[in-house]
């Protein structure tokens, strides 16, 4: 087929300042779009069934199969395909020396209604989380133990920030997402089979004794206050990561896949 590319040189072209405006959150939630930087990313995209809007190249790329692939399923999608110079990739990504494939995506479903709790026996639930590259690291963990996928509750940094997306290298096309409230997550969370597993300093059960059940929904609290005492109330368990240093607490992206790991191989 004949594959169709705009070539853009001007920075005030008005497709330069959409994908561009994509970096900034009001915007993404105004589009209901978000960007994708890299060729790995968006092959991550193609391969879980995930075609870009718009696929943007830069001028002084390398050939490579995988791109070519990208341009004809984004073509046969309808999507646009640009071609562009490294300094507007750059003013796009925000990046001084920008990957030569980028994409823009429409928004990727969040519904808590949208899970299927059969899907897996491990879930990651994550609790004012503010950090994008812990955000990232979770997704990437959920991907590596075969989680059915990762909740957000309360207030937490936009997974599809360009900060979030590179950080999950790719995780956040394949592992299911939701955001929630935390009493819509527990209304949700107990209208079904499911253990609520917390990490806590309060409690007396360490994580390499507990029973776990299936599904395992493992909720870990903020990177700097923890597990709210009332979230720690609702829990069906709360265990504990011995702390043999100084250190009182592992970063929150950690904790998750130390807990993530010892439920599987408690569930193998």
């Amino acid at each position: 087929m004949t594959i169709e590319r705009h070539l853009i040189t001007g920075f005030s072209n008005p497709a330069v300042k959409a994908a561009r405006a994509l970096r900034e959150k009001k915007h993404r939630k105004r589009e209901e779009r978000f960007l994708a930087e890299g060729l790995r990313l968006l092959t991550e995209a193609l391969e879980a069934g995930i075609v870009p809007e718009a696929l943007w190249l830069g001028q002084q790329r390398d050939p490579h199969p995988l791109v070519d692939a990208l341009e004809r399923a984004v073509a046969e999608a309808g999507g646009t395909i640009y071609e562009t110079t490294t300094d507007i990739l750059s003013k796009i990504s925000g990046k001084d020396n920008p990957q030569t494939v980028l994409g823009v995506f429409a928004d990727l479903p969040t519904a808590l209604e949208g899970l299927d709790r059969s899907r897996s026996g491990i879930w990651l639930v994550a609790q004012s989380m503010r950090d994008p590259g812990n955000l990232g690291t979770m997704l990437r963990t959920c991907d590596a133990v075969g989680a059915g996928g990762l909740i957000l509750v309360d207030q937490s940094v936009d997974p599809f920030s360009v900060e979030a997306v590179r950080a999950s290298m790719g995780a956040v096309f394949t592992v299911p997402l939701a955001q929630a409230g935390w009493d819509e997550f527990i209304a949700w969370l107990r209208s079904g089979p499911g253990q609520l597993v917390g990490t806590s300093l309060n409690t007396r059960f360490d994580y390499r004794g507990a029973d776990y059940a299936s599904p395992c929904f493992l909720l870990i609290g903020n990177e700097a206050q923890g597990l709210p005492g009332d979230y720690e109330q609702a829990c069906d368990l709360l265990v504990k990561i011995p702390m043999l240093g100084k250190a009182d607490s592992l970063n929150a992206a950690v904790a998750g896949a130390v807990m993530a790991y010892e439920v599987l191989a408690r569930q193998g």
